[in-house]
């Protein structure tokens, strides 16, 4: 097995389907762009089929207008026995001039499976430099704060 890809970055054309009735990209659209740069990169990581398990902490940041040149970069920052939090950013820029800005962040939570939809150990990331070190602790803290919200969400679960 090939050694696991820790952070992809997908790029494409903001296109006219993509914008809402503000005429700005839509927010779904780049959702989607977000779990699909979250596959690819726990695929990348773990070699294996991966699901949504969670996403959260979605900011827009600024705007994003058709015909951009979009970044979504996806990086692993923590795994669990078969999870992967996948820390991402979507840098958009003038595709003439190349100047990005950030305009949107989130974490998303990927669980690899096997072929019966059953979860599947996943290779180990171990931070290393202080950068990661740091995203790793922040990844355990948000691990514990979605344990919280969860608790109190229940009481509007049946």
């Amino acid at each position: 097995m090939n050694k696991p890809q820790r952070e992809l970055t997908l790029r494409f054309l903001a296109e006219p389907q993509d914008v809402n009735f503000g005429g700005k990209v839509h927010g779904g659209a780049v959702m989607k762009w977000i779990d699909l740069a979250a596959y690819a990169t726990a695929a990348g990581w773990s070699g294996r089929y991966c699901i949504t398990a969670y996403a959260g902490g979605i900011r827009f940041v600024s705007p994003i207008h058709v015909g951009s040149l979009v970044e979504v970069t996806g990086k692993v920052i923590y795994t669990g026995k078969s999870s992967m939090h996948i820390a991402l950013e979507v840098n958009a820029c003038d595709p003439k001039s190349l100047n990005k800005r950030l305009t949107t962040h989130c974490i998303v939570i990927m669980v690899a499976v096997d072929e019966h939809g059953e979860s599947i150990q996943v290779p180990t990331w171990t931070p290393e430099s202080d950068e990661d070190k740091k995203q790793h602790a922040t990844a355990i803290k948000l691990m514990e704060m979605r344990k919280q919200i969860g608790e109190e969400m229940a009481i509007f679960v049946e």
